[in-house]
C-alpha cells in the first residue's frame, strides 16, 4: 500500500500597493467649448424640428453646479467638439496592430512598473478592469500582457465605476493566497465612447484616462509602498445607470431605442440611494478593521460628483473635509469611471508620512462599491 504523501505548504503572503501608474491623454476639453458646441447642436436640432418641443441650452453654470466638473481630457477631441458629429472618432486599428485601449493600458502600465522598479519578468498577471472593453475577446488583458511581455496570465473585469478597486481585491486575493506574487491591475478607460454627448444631463460627464496598480507580496515590495490594511466590495442591482450596447444589439436604429445603447441614469435617485450605501459599507469595514474612521489621514474617493464626495466625506470623518483630507481631480479629468480614486491616490498620496492610513473607495453602475484601506509604509 502506498503512503499518502503531506500536501505541500501552502505559501501566503501580504499584499500591498507598491506603484500606481497614469496615463493622461494630452487633449483637454473645457466647460466653454463643450457648452458652445452642445448650443450649435440645439440651435440646429430645434431649427430642423420646429413642431417638436425645444431643446434647452447647455451653460457653464450648470455643469459646475451638477458636477464640480470644469474640464476633461479625451482621446479624440475634434470630432466630439464638431456639431455634426458629436463623438469620438477613433480610426479602426488592424488585427496586427495594438488596440487603443491596450496602447494606453501599457502606457499606465509601464509608468506604475518604472516607479516600483519592476521589470516584465517580475510580475506575474494583468487584470484589465474597465467599465467598457473595446471588444469581447481576445482579453484586452491578454493583449496588454503580451505587449509588455510578461508571462503568465491576464483576463477582463467589467463592474463599471468600480472596477479598480474590484480588480485590487482580486489581486491581492491572488497574493494572499500564494498564487502571484506581483499582478498588475491596469484600468484604461475611454469613457468618452459611451457617452452621449447630445443628452443635456449628461454631455458633461465623462473624459478618458489609464490606470495601473501594481500590488504585490510585501517580501519584495519597494521599501515605500502602501499596505493593504482590508478591502470590501459590495454589489446591490439597479438600473439607475445603465448602458445596453453590447454584441446582442449593437446595431441600435436611429431614433427610438438608440438612446439607451450609451449612458443613462437616474442622477438624483443615484445621489440619493449610493451616498448612504457607500458610507454605511466604509463605516461597517472601518469598525470591522478595527480603525477609526475619523483618524483616517485621506480619503481617495470615486471622482464622480462633488457633491456625493463631500457628503460622504463628511459622514466618515464626523466633519466636513478639506481639500487636503478628501483631493478632487473630478474638476479637470471629469469622471473616469474606476480610474477616478486611483488617479486621486496617484497625484494626491506621496506627501503622506509613514504610518498614515488611508481609504480608496469607487462605487457606481451595478450599483457597486469598493474600499481599499491602506497604510503608508517606508
Amino acid at each position: 500500500m502506498q503512503e499518502s504523501q503531506p500536501s505541500p505548504a501552502i505559501r501566503t503572503g501580504r499584499p500591498v500597493i507598491s506603484a500606481t501608474g497614469l496615463y493622461t491623454p494630452p487633449d483637454s476639453i473645457t466647460n466653454e467649448e463643450l457648452v458652445a458646441s452642445f448650443n450649435a447642436f440645439v440651435d440646429r436640432h430645434n431649427a430642423a424640428n420646429p413642431e417638436a418641443e425645444p431643446l434647452a441650452y447647455s451653460s457653464v453654470e450648470f455643469i459646475e453646479k451638477a458636477s464640480g466638473i470644469k474640464a476633461r481630457h479625451v482621446m479624440s477631441k475634434a470630432p466630439i467638439l464638431d456639431p455634426d458629429i458629436m463623438c469620438p472618432r477613433l480610426p479602426e486599428r488592424a488585427n496586427d496592430e495594438l488596440s487603443v485601449m491596450a496602447e494606453i493600458g501599457v502606457a499606465a502600465a509601464r509608468q506604475a512598473l518604472e516607479r516600483a522598479g519592476r521589470e516584465a519578468k517580475d510580475v506575474d498577471a494583468v487584470l484589465c478592469a474597465a467599465s467598457n472593453m473595446q471588444r469581447a475577446y481576445p482579453a484586452m488583458a491578454i493583449e496588454i500582457q503580451q505587449a509588455l511581455g510578461i508571462e503568465g496570465f491576464g483576463f477582463d473585469m467589467n463592474v463599471a465605476c468600480s472596477s479598480a478597486t474590484f480588480g485590487i481585491q482580486t489581486a491581492a486575493d491572488y497574493i494572499r493566497a500564494g498564487n502571484a506574487k506581483s499582478v498588475l491591475v491596469v484600468s484604461p478607460e475611454i469613457t468618452s465612447g459611451h457617452l452621449n454627448w447630445r443628452d443635456r444631463d449628461s454631455h458633461f460627464i465623462f473624459g478618458d484616462v489609464a490606470t495601473a496598480v501594481l500590488v504585490e507580496d510585501a517580501a519584495i515590495a519597494p521599501a515605500q509602498h502602501w499596505e493593504i490594511l482590508g478591502t470590501k466590495l459590495k454589489t446591490v442591482f439597479s438600473n439607475n445607470i445603465r448602458n445596453n450596447f453590447g454584441f446582442l444589439n449593437r446595431a441600435a436604429p436611429e431614433g427610438e431605442g438608440k438612446a439607451d445603447k450609451l449612458f443613462v441614469q437616474e442622477g438624483r435617485k443615484v445621489f440619493k440611494e449610493v451616498v448612504p450605501m457607500v458610507a454605511q459599507m466604509i463605516l461597517d469595514e472601518a469598525a470591522r478593521l478595527g480603525i477609526d474612521p475619523e483618524s483616517l489621514r485621506r480619503l481617495w474617493l470615486h471622482q464622480a460628483n462633488a457633491g456625493m464626495n463631500r457628503l460622504i466625506a463628511h459622514k466618515v470623518l464626523g466633519h466636513e473635509a478639506n481639500e487636503d483630507e478628501s483631493p478632487t481631480v473630478l474638476d479637470t479629468y471629469g469622471n473616469t469611471s474606476s480610474a477616478g480614486s486611483i488617479i486621486a491616490f496617484h497625484q494626491h498620496s506621496d506627501d503622506l508620512a509613514a504610518g498614515d492610513t488611508g481609504l480608496i473607495c469607487s462605487f457606481g453602475a451595478g450599483y457597486s462599491a469598493g474600499t481599499v484601506f491602506v497604510r503608508k509604509m517606508g
